[in-house]
């Protein structure tokens, strides 16, 4: 509701016509501005596995194909393991000191893969990033805000690049932000990946549901996280939930 995206407005606009008030979870926060309760490290660990998939899938001459929940993230690192048949791709990931991208380098560091880690100092210069293209999997793993770099241009896709795996953890199609322009719609678990050119060919994942494959980690790391912040519910003017209100009123004027 507050990156900028075509459908923000609208639902906002209901709550302030209702007379309610959005207290959106990716806004509580503590005094830093840290969020309390987030998926971001399952999401992360869970989109890189995806990824993985759909890279394997490339080499195969095909596709990735669907997926489904996993019993757990052992049972995702066997499947992967296997897709990979002992290939070790080289991936990038950017935000690799938040939530996000902690999930996303412990899985490829599961299953063995070589991992370069970049964040803000890594990016401060604003681009181009030719080292993106150096490896075959790169992830994106920032949060999508104003002044945002452009990490994957589209007029890098036909040139020459080792890069053919995109995993947008962070999935902002729809942002005006978004530092990966080179796909137009989320992603979802029938169809994990859109091509976005065809030779050599260039997968994007985008499934904006990711924790979700990997249910009972997500759902017990999250309760755990939330679960004190949802005891203060009975005062909601202090602590999380007046900096949620007032980051709603802020939106909505």
């Amino acid at each position: 509701a507050y990156k900028g995206q075509p459908d923000g407005p609208a639902l906002l606009a209901r709550f302030k016509a209702g007379g309610g008030a959005l207290y959106d979870l990716e806004s509580l926060v503590d005094e830093t501005g840290r969020r309390v309760a987030a998926f971001g490290y399952w999401a992360g660990f869970a989109g890189a596995g995806v990824t993985v998939k759909a890279w394997a899938a490339q080499q195969a001459g095909g596709i990735c194909p669907p997926v489904a929940r996993f019993a757990d993230q052992q049972a995702m690192v066997a499947e992967l393991t296997r897709d990979l048949d002992g290939r070790r791709p080289g991936a990038l990931i950017i935000g690799a000191l938040g939530r996000v991208g902690r999930g996303a380098a412990d899985l490829l560091e599961a299953l063995g893969l070589p991992v370069t880690r970049w964040d803000m100092a890594e990016t401060e210069s604003g681009g181009p990033f030719p080292e993106i293209l150096a490896h075959e999997l790169f992830f994106n793993c920032i949060l999508a805000r104003p002044g945002c770099p452009v990490f994957v241009p589209q007029a890098t896709l036909a040139g020459p690049r080792k890069l053919t795996a995109i995993g947008d953890i962070a999935c902002d199609p729809g942002s005006a932000y978004n530092p990966v322009p080179v796909y137009d719609r989320a992603t979802d678990w029938a169809a994990p990946v859109i091509r976005v050119h065809a030779e050599p060919p260039l997968d994007v994942m985008a499934i904006d549901n990711l924790p979700s494959l990997l249910p009972v980690e997500a759902s017990e790391d999250f309760a755990s996280q939330l679960l004190p912040h949802l005891m203060t519910l009975n005062a909601p003017e202090t602590g999380v939930w007046a900096r949620a209100k007032a980051e709603f009123d802020r939106f909505t004027g």
